[in-house]
C-alpha cells in the first residue's frame, strides 16, 4: 500500500529530445496532483475457438501521457516548473544576465574586492552600464541581499562603484547576481506622457537588453530612487525602444509626466518567455517513497501538451499541465538521481493568489475595474501535440511512440467579469480585437502573463437566479498580435518592489 502524502515527482530537461541526459540531475516538483500514466495498448484476439473461450489480448503499443495539477508560484530559472514552461511555450526563457554559484563556493562567482568594487565571475553574457544587480546568497553581509548599479560593465569583471561591497575572496556556495532592471544618473531618466527618456544622455536604452512586449516596473521604494508623482511608479508595458526614450503603453491611471529632478530612477525587469516552433522535452521519474525498496517509474520525452493558469477573486492561482511522451521505464527500485535538488523553497517562493496578490488583470491596455471588475481569469496555451506510431522503432526496443510532433499553438483567455455596462460585450458581438494581461505579486517576486491579440468569440450576460450577481463570461482566442511577434508572453520578476 502506498500514500500520495510519499509521492515524489522529479526531472530534467532534455539537451536532445529524446535522450534522458547521463547521470542526469534531476529536480523535485511542487505538485498537488499527479497523474501521469504509461499504459500498455492491446487487442484482442479475433480467433474462433470451438470451446467458446479466448486467446490472450496481444500487446500492440504503448502510451506514455498524464497530467499533474498545480499551485503557481515564481518559476524560478533552472526549476522543473520553468523548464516546463519552456516545453509548453516550445521556445527557452530569454534571461536577464545572471551568475550563480549552484553550489559551490568562489566557482562561477569568484571573488569580490572592496578596493575596486569589481566583482570577478565566469563568462557569460555580460553585465553592462547601468544595469541593476541583485546580489543574494552571499557570505559577507555586506553583500547579501545587496541591490548595485554597474558602473563599468564586462562579462567576467563588472564594477559597481558606489555599492559599498566588501571584500569576499570565496562567495559562497549560494552566492548569485542577477539583473534585474536599470538604474540612470541623478536627473537622467525623466516620465513623459507614452513612457520614459533619458534626456542627460547618461543611459542608452538598446542596451539594456530590452524587447518589445516587456514588462518594466519604474520607481523603487527609495525616495531617491523613485518619481515623486505617485502614479508613475507602477507597471507599463514596451512598445518602443530607442537610444533615449522607451515607449510605453499599458500604463497605469494615475501616469504623468515627471522630470525625476535630482533622482537617480531605478526600472525593474525580468525573463521573458514567447511562444515559439523548439522541440523541448523532460524526462519524468514517479518515486513512491514508503515501498521498501521505493519504486521509481521513468517517462522520457515527455512534451507539454498544454499548460494553464489562473484563478478567481480570493482564490490561489492554480492550473494543470498535460504531458505526451514516447517511453517508459520498467517500474523499479533504481532511480535516476539518488539525490535530487529540492523543489523550490515554500518560504522564499510561497503559493501566489488572486485578490491578495493580484496587482491587476488588464483589458485593452487598460485596467479592469468598476463596473467591471474582473472575477476570474484563466489562460491556456495548447500544442495540439500528437505521438506519432510505427511498425517497428528500429532498435528491438519497448513499442512505444517513435516520436511526439506539434500541431498549432492554440490560446485562448476565460475571462468572468461582473456586467457593470456594455462595453465588453460590444467587443464580444463585434469580435473585436482586443488583449488580456494578468499581473500577480507577492513580495519581490512578480509575474505578468499576457495574450497580447485576443478574439474575442462567446459571452453572454448570465442570469442565474434571483439574488446573485449578473456576470458576464467571456472565451477569447489568441492570434498572432504584430507588434510583439507573438501570441502569449510571461514575463518573471526575480526581484521588484
Amino acid at each position: 500500500m502506498s500514500s500520495s502524502n510519499r509521492v515524489r515527482l522529479t526531472g530534467v530537461a532534455e539537451t536532445t529530445y529524446g535522450t534522458t541526459p547521463t547521470t542526469p540531475r534531476m529536480r523535485k516538483q511542487r505538485v498537488a496532483s499527479i497523474s501521469l500514466s504509461n499504459k500498455p495498448v492491446t487487442v484482442d484476439s479475433d480467433e474462433i475457438r470451438d470451446d467458446r473461450m479466448n486467446n490472450d489480448s496481444i500487446l500492440v503499443g504503448q502510451t506514455n501521457d498524464g497530467s499533474i495539477g498545480i499551485e503557481w508560484h515564481y518559476p524560478v530559472d533552472g526549476s522543473l516548473l520553468s523548464s516546463e514552461m519552456e516545453s509548453a511555450f516550445c521556445n527557452p526563457w530569454i534571461n536577464t544576465p545572471s551568475r550563480d554559484n549552484d553550489g559551490s563556493a568562489g566557482s562561477v562567482i569568484q571573488s569580490v574586492t572592496a578596493a575596486t568594487q569589481v566583482v570577478a565571475v565566469a563568462s557569460a553574457a555580460a553585465f553592462v552600464a547601468g544595469h541593476l544587480v541583485y546580489f543574494s546568497g552571499f557570505g559577507a553581509a555586506g553583500n547579501k541581499g545587496k541591490l548595485a548599479k554597474v558602473t563599468a560593465g564586462s562579462p567576467t569583471a563588472p564594477a559597481f562603484v558606489g555599492a559599498g561591497l566588501v571584500d569576499e575572496p570565496s562567495p559562497a556556495a549560494g552566492a548569485r547576481m542577477k539583473v534585474v532592471g536599470f538604474e540612470g544618473a541623478a536627473d537622467d531618466i525623466k516620465a513623459v506622457a507614452d513612457g520614459l527618456t533619458s534626456e542627460t544622455g547618461g543611459l542608452d536604452f538598446t542596451t539594456l537588453g530590452l524587447r518589445i512586449g516587456q514588462w518594466v516596473k519604474p520607481g523603487d521604494i527609495g525616495a531617491g530612487n523613485r518619481f515623486a508623482t505617485a502614479g508613475t511608479n507602477g507597471f507599463a508595458r514596451v512598445v518602443g525602444i530607442a537610444a533615449r526614450k522607451l515607449t510605453l503603453d499599458n500604463l497605469p491611471g494615475a501616469w504623468a509626466a515627471d522630470t525625476g529632478a535630482g533622482k537617480s530612477i531605478r526600472v525593474f525587469f525580468g525573463d521573458v518567455l514567447v511562444n515559439g516552433v523548439a522541440k523541448l522535452g523532460l524526462t519524468l521519474e514517479r518515486g513512491f517513497m514508503d515501498h521498501t525498496p521505493p519504486t521509481y517509474i521513468a517517462q522520457t520525452s515527455m512534451r507539454v501538451g498544454s499548460i494553464e493558469f489562473g484563478g478567481g477573486a480570493k482564490e490561489k492561482a492554480t492550473g494543470s499541465i498535460t504531458f505526451v511522451g514516447m517511453k517508459a521505464g520498467t517500474p523499479g527500485p533504481t532511480t535516476l538521481d539518488a539525490l535530487p535538488d529540492e523543489a523550490p523553497d515554500t518560504n522564499l517562493y510561497p503559493v501566489m493568489a488572486f485578490s491578495a496578490n493580484c496587482g491587476r488583470i488588464g483589458e485593452g491596455g487598460l485596467a479592469l475595474g468598476k463596473p467591471n471588475w474582473a472575477k476570474s481569469v484563466k489562460f491556456t496555451v495548447g500544442n495540439n501535440l500528437r505521438a506519432i506510431d510505427a511498425a517497428s522503432d528500429g532498435d528491438d526496443t519497448a513499442p512505444a511512440p517513435v516520436d511526439v510532433v506539434d500541431g498549432s499553438c492554440d490560446v485562448s483567455v476565460d475571462l468572468d467579469t461582473y456586467f457593470g455596462n456594455a462595453d465588453l460585450l460590444a467587443k464580444v458581438g463585434a469580435a473585436t480585437p482586443t488583449a488580456i494581461n494578468t499581473r500577480l505579486q507577492k513580495g519581490t517576486q512578480a509575474m505578468v502573463w499576457e495574450a497580447p491579440r485576443l478574439i474575442p468569440k462567446e459571452g453572454d450576460p448570465a442570469v442565474s437566479g434571483k439574488n446573485q450577481d449578473v456576470m458576464l463570461p467571456v472565451k477569447l482566442t489568441g492570434s498572432k498580435d504584430s507588434l510583439t511577434g507573438a501570441q502569449i508572453i510571461v514575463n518573471r520578476l526575480e526581484f521588484v518592489r
